[in-house]
């Protein structure tokens, strides 16, 4: 067992990695599901316009300063894509008319995109501080790819501090739990649930921007990224932080490892462990409890 660690430390990571980016994403999608009971299937096109924010805005490799303008230019951009939506999906309640709504949505973002990105694959480059790599196991491994596992752990913990630990989290949760309740208070619950579907949105665009030095951007990523998010919140549990983390990790893993094993197969395994899961825990690894994201 020490061995194959050893020989396949970089395929671990690569999972890792992976699973750090797929959290960013989905955990806007399960947030937004689990609040606002919205079906958001343009999802995956909101990553993807993060993305190409990083093809707009960088010319070669990037600064570091320019990286982290871009995170914030994804972040505000997402935001406000968000409440658009949370503004179309307000007077729609039932799934199937939300799930063509943003699918129409996510349609015309698509082409848009392609028209004015062109249909080819761009590229995008890590900032100059992270652009090295250091020797694991005798090969090198990009540096990178190691700070975005980092980063993922961390924004995973700041959601938890403020989901958990602040009066604003307090406000969410409640706001699942009992929605006339806490109008009752006084507290205008339609404006939680369009902040809510703002800051997943964000975390969405920041994350399709990670991602790109990775994955890149292109037409078609962003329905491959929309399945991976869904996969992810099936296998971990709707609505819930840990779940999402737990799911991402879980699916990074199965992605890197099945390429490895599988190849062009790896898509099976995926889906055969989210198929395992439907039948063992329906709900999910690690549902939200009551109702409330944890």
């Amino acid at each position: 067992m020490l061995e194959w660690l050893t020989a396949n430390t970089a395929t671990l990571l690569n999972g890792l990695a992976l699973g750090a980016v797929l959290f960013l994403i989905a955990i806007g999608l399960s947030l937004v599901f689990g609040t606002m009971d919205v079906l958001n299937l343009a999802h995956g096109a909101v990553s993807l316009v993060g993305a190409y924010v990083g093809v707009a805005m960088f010319d070669g490799r990037p600064s570091t300063g320019t990286f982290l303008l871009a995170v914030v230019v994804a972040a505000i951009v997402g935001f406000a894509v968000g409440g658009l939506l949370a503004a179309m999906t307000g007077p729609v309640h039932n799934h199937l008319r939300q799930a063509l709504l943003t699918l129409g949505v996510a349609l015309i973002a698509a082409e848009l995109l392609r028209e004015v990105f062109g249909a080819n694959v761009r590229s995008v480059a890590a900032p100059d501080a992270l652009a090295g790599s250091i020797t694991l196991s005798g090969s090198p491994y990009p540096v990178y790819r190691i700070a975005m596992v980092v980063v993922g752990a961390l924004v995973a913990l700041a959601l938890y501090l403020v989901l958990e630990r602040t009066k604003a989290g307090a406000i969410v949760r409640a706001t699942v739990a009992d929605r006339g309740m806490v109008e009752a208070m006084g507290i205008r619950t339609k404006l939680v649930l369009l902040l809510v579907f703002g800051a997943g949105a964000a975390l969405a665009t920041v994350g399709g921007l990670l991602a790109a030095p990775i994955l890149g951007a292109q037409p078609g990523l962003d329905d491959q990224i929309l399945l991976l998010a869904l996969v992810i919140i099936v296998i971990g549990g709707l609505g819930s932080l840990r779940g999402a983390l737990l799911g991402a990790l879980i699916v990074g893993q199965v992605q890197s490892i099945g390429v490895v094993l599988a190849g062009d197969y790896a898509s099976f395994l995926l889906f055969g462990a989210m198929g395992a899961v439907l039948l063992l825990r329906p709900q999910g690894l690690l549902p939200a409890r009551n109702g409330a994201h944890a």
